[in-house]
């Protein structure tokens, strides 16, 4: 009989505070996955801040990217940034690597594209520059979005002539759209092109009348902007910029 009291006695200290073996068990797998929520929720450095970093050498920022990549090398910006670092230094193999990742990851990645591009051109290798462009103009051939960022892409990179190709790619894909009719006004505005940067203006804001950039270089060059009155022929759906 007092051995009975004994087993009793320990089974109530054993279940002092109310727990289970499976709830305490349930305790700890809660907890853990609450740990690993925090640490794939914690935001990521952003790579374009730190490779743009003018206060810091390159070293450091490629060590900054390198860490990043580290927790997460699935970042095509954390790539891209560190291409262009290498692609400076004329590192022109670690370069091309770095850019491929970033567009293995990101196959839409208008700006790597065009940056493997100069790559090559910087290089010295002409022949395969033209090749990648020819091939990335191709891929967007049926988009007219993806024409236009890598037009704006080619621009950035001052490769004026893809540039042209690609906006115009864009403008028989979507010739109605506001957007490239827009991108197109402000490259020839850029290029010193008043007359066909005013016919471009005119196009997108004819599409889509509550610009105010557009309304303001109209205003610039010399356009005077009149409000029409609604009628079933100028209330229409603007042409949209097809995919």
């Amino acid at each position: 009989m007092a051995a009975r009291v004994e087993s009793k006695k320990l089974r109530t200290e054993y279940f002092a505070f109310g727990f289970s073996p499976a709830s305490v068990l349930f305790f700890v797998l809660l907890l853990c996955s609450a740990f690993l929520f925090a640490g794939c929720s914690e935001s990521l450095p952003d790579a374009t801040a730190i490779g743009q970093q003018e206060n810091i050498s390159a070293d450091a920022r490629k060590a900054e990217l390198l860490r990043l990549l580290e927790r997460k090398f699935e970042n095509p910006d954390a790539h891209f940034q560190l291409a262009r670092l290498y692609h400076n230094e004329e590192l022109w193999a670690k370069a091309e690597y770095r850019y491929n990742v970033a567009l293995g990851f990101d196959p839409t990645y208008a700006e790597a594209k065009a940056a493997m591009v100069k790559l090559f051109l910087d290089a010295g290798d002409s022949a395969k520059s033209k090749t990648y462009a020819d091939v990335y103009m191709n891929q967007a051939a049926d988009s007219a979005t993806q024409s236009l960022r890598l037009a704006m892409a080619f621009q950035k990179q001052q490769l004026d002539g893809y540039a042209m190709d690609s906006y115009q790619q864009a403008l028989s894909l979507a010739p109605g759209s506001a957007e490239v009719n827009k991108q197109m006004g402000f490259y020839y505005l850029s290029k010193g092109d008043k007359t066909r940067a005013k016919e471009h203006f005119i196009a997108s804001y004819r599409s889509d009348n509550v610009q105010t950039d557009v309304a303001h270089e109209l205003g610039r060059l010399g356009v005077e902007l009149r409000i029409r009155p609604e009628t079933a022929e100028n209330t229409e759906d603007p042409d949209k910029m097809s995919e």
